[in-house]
């Protein structure tokens, strides 16, 4: 296709060679015809088409943001001998700009070029477009080569132990007494109630002690960390400030479920992901993260905790004040409550109970994190 230089010259060659023409001056008309035959050319110049096979890979596929990934592309040329040519490969939103070296028939070559890894998010990349132009730039031709691929940018993560739920710990597992009511785990006795099963009776006590009491079992699985990271838009006028955000909710639930701990995530909302605890969850989990993005609306991330089962810990991302009564709210649910307050503007005020951990990067959230515990 023309480019705006071979449109301008089409244009301005065509009166002027009608004008020449019409008042009989070889010259102008002369000039006009060497435009015209110029532009001709040029569409001539970029009418071949390089006969390449292209694949691609991307290396590594996932990444954590920052970090550096490479897409890697094999060439191999099933036509005439290609010179030099410029090309570009899509990555998101930007061009990578790609240097395809000379080619003869039947040649085969590898290029790798960096990828831009600042932002987090799923990054297609490719097509591979290799652009044609004539020298004279009046026309240029871009054609497309190769399937795209999905570049994963992560959060990023720093090493993060579990957190302590402050449950007692048995043979059978970890419980509390905010544990539910189960089948499994002896946890206390106490005095029996109408609608007790008698089967659970425990008769020696109630003869000592003259009072029917009952055996206590409750469920004894792992405490679940639920985090609740603050999504609305309104909340963060500055992006860096929820990529922050999103890093420490990432650092977080790495280190819960590398401990082989269960973790679920919310936003306003809803729930974003949730695990059991196991060798893969932890991809399952950052992967999830990845997609995190600002939500509109007005609901409190803090109001989707009312709907979850309550119990082990609960770590909050914040970076507003105002959150601190709602979470005062549902402090009684939780074993262990911690409030993650993302480069505020001032001094907390902490319901009781509640833990706050100041954070303005990931490096200081490490340290602040590991005094908590």
């Amino acid at each position: 296709m023309l480019t705006p230089l071979g449109w301008g010259t089409a244009a301005v060659s065509v009166p002027l060679y009608a004008a020449g023409w019409w008042l009989g001056y070889p010259e102008p008309a002369a000039l006009a015809v060497a435009g015209l035959a110029a532009v001709g050319g040029a569409l001539l110049w970029t009418l071949p088409k390089p006969k390449l096979e292209v694949s691609r890979e991307i290396a590594p596929a996932k990444v954590e943001r920052g970090e550096p990934a490479v897409g890697v592309l094999h060439l191999a040329n099933k036509g005439r001998a290609v010179r030099g040519l410029s090309a570009q490969d899509a990555a998101g939103p930007a061009d990578v700009a790609v240097d395809v070296p000379r080619l003869r028939s039947g040649g085969k070559r590898t290029v790798t070029y960096k990828l831009p890894t600042a932002r987090r998010g799923e990054i297609p990349v490719g097509p591979l477009r290799l652009v044609r132009a004539d020298p004279l730039r009046l026309a240029r031709r871009v054609r497309e080569y190769g399937e795209p691929r999905v570049l994963l940018v992560r959060p990023r993560t720093v090493r993060l132990p579990v957190l302590p739920s402050g449950r007692a710990h048995h043979l059978d597992g970890p419980t509390s007494d905010r544990s539910p009511a189960g089948t499994a785990t002896f946890h206390a006795l106490r005095e029996y109630v109408i609608g007790d099963e008698l089967r659970h009776i425990h008769w020696k006590s109630s003869a000592r002690t003259g009072t029917l009491m009952v055996r206590r079992l409750v469920d004894a699985s792992l405490p679940t960390t639920t985090v609740v990271l603050e999504a609305r838009a309104a909340a963060w006028p500055e992006l860096d400030d929820f990529e922050l955000a999103v890093d420490a909710a990432a650092s977080v639930v790495a280190g819960a479920a590398s401990a082989g701990f269960p973790v679920r995530v919310l936003t306003g909302g809803g729930p974003l992901c949730a695990i059991r605890g196991g060798p893969d969850d932890m991809e399952v989990l950052l992967d999830a993260l990845t997609s995190a993005a600002t939500e509109e609306g007005t609901r409190s991330a803090v109001d989707a905790v009312r709907s979850v089962r309550a119990g082990g810990s609960l770590v909050v991302i914040t970076n507003a004040d105002a959150e601190m009564g709602r979470i005062a709210s549902v402090r009684s649910r939780f074993d262990r409550v911690v409030v993650l307050r993302v480069r505020p503007a001032g001094p907390a005020s902490a319901p009781p109970g509640v833990q706050v951990i100041d954070v303005a990067d990931l490096d200081g959230l490490a340290e602040s994190w590991r005094r908590t515990r």
